[in-house]
């Protein structure tokens, strides 16, 4: 009987003690690891997109605002507003004038005695034949210019004649006639026929040489 005790005890203990190493051993679990969780999470993470992708928009932005037909319209403009060259002279009073005005203010001078005018319009080399027959550069022109004490009641140009040579010259060809009296009271009637050329020399009409012939009076 003590040995049936014994071993009923001993076969208890036995089953006890598997039961405890059952119940301490964790069970199983399908909850997945630390590692698994970081695997899938960086698995269904999206990869970013490139960097490179955006770059044609960055290029487009940064192309210049002008475009070359913007500049080539601008040098055709530029082109297109080329002065020309000039074929009237400045007057003293800076007014443009044309060679056939400025001969017959030259003329409208005379009876005034307007001295300046005359200046203005020769040039500093001017050289010519006066009307007495006497070889003449713009200082002796101007002195005999000045010595004239005559009253005119009127001078004025006839038949005109402009004709240009190039660009820059002109000659006028025409007949001048000049009334009034001189010092001593007698009236006179004068008629002349002159060669006059001009020179444009930086935009400005210069008579450059003249010629004159007394025919009358």
């Amino acid at each position: 009987m003590k040995i049936i005790i014994s071993f009923l005890a001993t076969a208890f203990l036995a089953a006890m003690t598997l039961g405890q190493e059952e119940s301490a051993s964790p069970p199983e679990s399908t909850t997945p690891t630390t590692e698994e969780k970081a695997s899938a999470t960086i698995e269904e993470t999206p990869a970013p997109k490139p960097a490179e992708a955006t770059a044609p928009v960055a290029e487009k932005k940064a192309e210049p605002a002008t475009s070359p037909t913007a500049l080539n319209r601008e040098a055709t403009t530029t082109t297109a507003t080329k002065p020309a060259a000039p074929t009237t002279a400045a007057a003293p009073s800076g007014k443009k004038m044309s060679v056939k005005e400025m001969e017959e203010k030259w003329e409208a001078s005379i009876p005034s005695h307007d001295f300046s005018t005359v200046q203005g319009f020769v040039s500093s080399d001017f050289v010519g034949i006066s009307s007495q027959g006497k070889f003449v550069d713009k200082s002796s022109m101007l002195a005999e210019f000045k010595k004239d004490k005559d009253t005119y009641k009127s001078a004025k140009n006839e038949k005109l004649n402009v004709k240009a040579f190039g660009p820059n010259i002109m000659v006028v060809t025409g007949r001048a006639r000049e009334k009034g009296t001189v010092k001593d009271g007698k009236p006179f009637d004068r008629t002349f026929l002159f060669t006059d050329t001009w020179m444009n020399r930086g935009g400005q009409w210069q008579c450059i040489a003249s010629q004159i012939t007394k025919v009358k009076g």
